[in-house]
């Protein structure tokens, strides 16, 4: 038993879960003698020199907290590491308190800004980090999913079943655009789980991305599924396909500033609205009369109701990340493996050349974006020959020939595994 304090805080988008994590390493604190502070809205107000947004952690106000969705803690985005008297205002407030351990919530970013303060307090305070992102874009061991993801899978995939028979009885298609800023796992994840008609994820693509190779993979799906007498349909693009968007054609999009971390605020971007009038003009120019609208799905996402994995999932995490800390651990991130407690240190995490937190793409050579891409409509090399070009040209005023060469530019065969 000892009557050390330990921090709680959440940086970086909310993610369900989150309150599991908070109460279950609470508990466990509680449990090992320890007071226990829960740090309002991140990094943001220790950032600036003030200790007073704090609360009391007891297992009173969180004995059924892991069933909710939401942060009880709030969250927030500021960078404890912009500059050295940030950090440096970060760490004299956590002594202030008299915290000698912390647990922070987060992404990669939150991840960033915990290796900076551990880096600088040199054991002075113990701190660990718990991955939390619905983008499942952290590289944890044995590929596992960072929590939050599989319940933002789960609401994704029902919205995106009710637009699927909205868009069957309407006779439209919907272009979905959802959270997922470098990795496409939740679009890819969403589509498979609902059975939608295609995703577009940025990890298909070699380089920056043009505008119209994402239009003419949407359209040449609309037209192979109007040869197949189908009228609609359901596309799930993930959001991060606009950060990958030539240098130009993002420059006359970014409307809002950048956050943070520097990030492009991609919530800014009308992706949605872009591809639409951009599928609606090339419609109009191939001759198919379709009708297309456009759909955001993040939001809604992010703080709903944890699904019993994530529950279970992140009351492992938060109790795992308290017993390192109290084996004298730190400076490391708290996963999972074969349902044992793995500290992987922040240094294993560091891209040596950017110096930020390496970010897990979705492998587009695997078996299981194989199966994604089997059951998605859309062109494929095949489709660019007789008799089926003859079949897919019928439907546009397009001759064959016009046809091979408006969309042969976007028909490429996956690197699968074999």
């Amino acid at each position: 038993m000892n009557d050390e304090t330990l921090a709680i805080l959440v940086g970086g988008g909310p993610a369900p879960g989150i309150n599991g994590v908070i109460a279950s390493a609470t508990i466990e604190a509680v449990n090992n003698g320890m007071r226990v502070l829960g740090l309002y809205d991140g990094y943001k107000h220790i950032a600036a020199g003030d200790t007073s947004q704090v609360v009391p952690l007891t297992l009173e106000n969180v004995s059924r907290l892991h069933f909710t969705g939401g942060s009880f803690l709030r969250t927030s985005r500021t960078n404890p590491a912009k500059d050295d008297a940030t950090l440096q205002r970060c760490i004299r407030s956590l002594l202030q308190l008299g915290v000698r351990y912390v647990v922070a919530i987060g992404g990669d970013d939150t991840t960033y800004g915990a290796a900076r303060i551990a880096a600088e307090t040199r054991g002075r305070l113990g701190i660990v980090t718990v991955p939390k992102t619905i983008d499942n874009d952290l590289p944890l061991p044995d590929n596992a999913p960072t929590f939050g993801f599989e319940t933002a899978r789960a609401v994704g995939a029902g919205i995106v079943e009710n637009l699927m028979e909205d868009a069957r009885t309407a006779s439209r298609w919907y272009l979905a655009v959802t959270m997922g800023r470098k990795s496409g796992a939740l679009a890819l994840g969403i589509c498979r789980a609902a059975g939608a008609t295609l995703a577009v994820i940025p990890e298909e693509f070699d380089g920056q991305i043009r505008l119209e190779q994402i239009v003419d993979t949407l359209v040449g799906a609309m037209v192979k599924r109007r040869s197949f007498g189908q009228d609609h349909g359901v596309a799930v693009i993930a959001e991060g396909v606009a950060e990958r968007l030539d240098a130009q054609q993002l420059a006359s999009l970014e409307r809002g500033a950048r956050d943070a971390y520097g990030h492009t605020k991609l919530s800014d971007i009308p992706l949605g609205m872009m591809l639409r009038d951009a599928v609606r003009d090339r419609l109009e120019e191939i001759g198919l009369e379709l009708t297309a609208v456009t759909k955001d799905i993040g939001y809604e996402l992010r703080c709903a109701k944890p699904v019993p994995f994530d529950v279970e999932y992140t009351r492992t995490l938060g109790y795992g990340a308290v017993r390192h800390l109290l084996g004298g651990g730190s400076g490391a991130l708290i996963a999972l493996s074969g349902g044992r407690m793995v500290p992987v240190t922040l240094e294993e995490l560091t891209d040596p050349q950017t110096g930020r937190i390496r970010v897990r793409l979705v492998d587009v050579t695997t078996e299981s974006y194989e199966v994604a891409r089997k059951y998605m409509i859309r062109l494929e090399a095949a489709d660019l020959e007789e008799p089926r070009l003859s079949r897919l040209s019928v439907q546009t005023k397009l001759s064959p020939q016009e046809f091979a060469t408006r969309f042969g530019r976007v028909v490429r065969e996956p690197a699968l595994a074999r």
